[in-house]
């Protein structure tokens, strides 16, 4: 009897220490701590949620930003796997929109202007004579109200920004509404929400850089990527699209198939020479009904990381880290160089406001904007 009961403890002990290590013990976990102060005081604070994996997020108000992301590799170790700055005064000074929610409207519109019921808004110009990712003062420059809340799901964070009438030229006064949610299934949720005063255009989206390898040392030029594409929005020399739909087969934008990112980015090619030695476009995703399904799936042969990006919105930018040149000096002191880090960012197609063929952006009183984009990680 007694060495029944020595064999009993030896083994509850022994599948104890096997869910601790696997995490399937943990509890979804929310840790708020102070990050910084802006130079009028404003407090900016950072949210730690982890899952009951032990997989974590770390997001801070100002700009809604992804600070850090931990995901396991294949042999279960941990790792961050996105690009950013040490400090508050990194993301305050830097050009680059680690990891931040971008809008009013993501990416670009043509000579920062759009026209509604006849009358013409000159928007914020911060790309030359366009508009970049909401212009001078986006979302990206912002603090955020921040509301913790624990789902069924996992561990959530809601963020808050009221955009008065004007900013940046837009109209009306628009209340977003961004939620973070680490999912128990390593997965990292994003939802959104947006209503307004007069009518306007909206396109949101995330701007984490990924690097799978987790040392942003390596390129991303080796992982394989997949797009659900069968078509681009080609573009002319300052990155604004030129109207056209064209499709992707026999050129080097081709992802249809899992291909290197390096393996075709230095042909020949006018758009890639556009796009500053990379890529930097927007794909049109296929099957676009309004509801979540997969867009592109990337993989990382030397960790085995396996991201997967499901999303409701028509397209996704594909971003090669091309302007990336050495002079960020990111986390840990780590320059990073050109192709460190990819971004796919899902989104309505840029300069749509001129576009009127295209998926409408405008906004109305009395609607809700919504989007679901969720990256999944796994591991092969």
């Amino acid at each position: 009897m007694k060495k029944l009961l020595l064999l009993f403890f030896a083994l509850v002990f022994s599948l104890t220490a096997i869910f601790a290590q696997s995490g399937t013990l943990e509890k979804p976990m929310i840790q708020k701590s102070l990050y910084g102060k802006l130079k009028d005081g404003k407090e900016v604070y950072e949210y730690r949620l982890k899952n009951s994996k032990g997989a974590e997020v770390n997001i801070i108000t100002y700009g809604a930003t992804v600070v850090s992301l931990n995901m396991p590799d294949k042999n279960g170790k941990y790792a961050d796997i996105v690009l950013g700055w040490d400090n508050l005064q990194g993301y305050v000074n830097g050009t680059t929109y680690f990891g931040a929610i971008v809008g009013r409207y993501a990416n670009r519109i043509g000579k920062a202007e759009i026209t509604l019921n006849g009358k013409t808004y000159k928007l914020s110009a911060n790309e030359g004579e366009n508009l970049l990712h909401g212009g001078k003062a986006g979302f990206n420059s912002v603090v955020w109200d921040a509301e913790p809340l624990t789902l069924k799901e996992g561990a959530s964070l809601k963020l808050t920004y009221v955009s008065p009438d004007g900013d940046q030229g837009f109209p009306g006064a628009m209340t977003v509404h961004v939620t973070y949610t680490l999912t128990n299934n390593n997965e990292l949720e994003i939802r959104y929400e947006a209503t307004t005063t007069k009518e306007t255009v909206v396109n949101l989206s995330h701007h984490s850089y990924f690097n799978l390898s987790g040392d942003p040392h390596n390129t991303i030029l080796n992982e394989l990527l997949k797009i659900n594409a069968n078509s681009f929005t080609p573009i002319d020399k300052e990155f604004i699209p030129t109207g056209k739909i064209e499709k992707v087969a026999g050129t080097p934008l081709d992802f249809r198939k899992p291909a290197a990112i390096g393996s075709r980015i230095n042909d020949d090619f006018e758009q890639l020479k556009f796009a500053h030695g990379g890529y930097d476009f927007n794909y049109v995703l296929n099957n676009y009904n309004g509801k979540v399904r997969e867009a592109a799936d990337v993989y990382d042969p030397s960790t085995g990381r396996y991201m997967q990006v499901f999303t409701d919105q028509p397209g996704i930018q594909f971003y090669s880290g091309n302007f990336l040149d050495g002079t960020q000096i990111g986390k840990d002191g780590i320059a990073y160089q050109k192709h460190t880090g990819l971004c796919l960012e899902a989104q309505h197609y840029p300069d749509s406001p001129h576009e009127p063929k295209w998926p409408p952006v405008i906004l109305k009183p009395g609607q809700v904007y919504r989007q679901t984009t969720i990256y999944k990680f796994s591991t092969k």
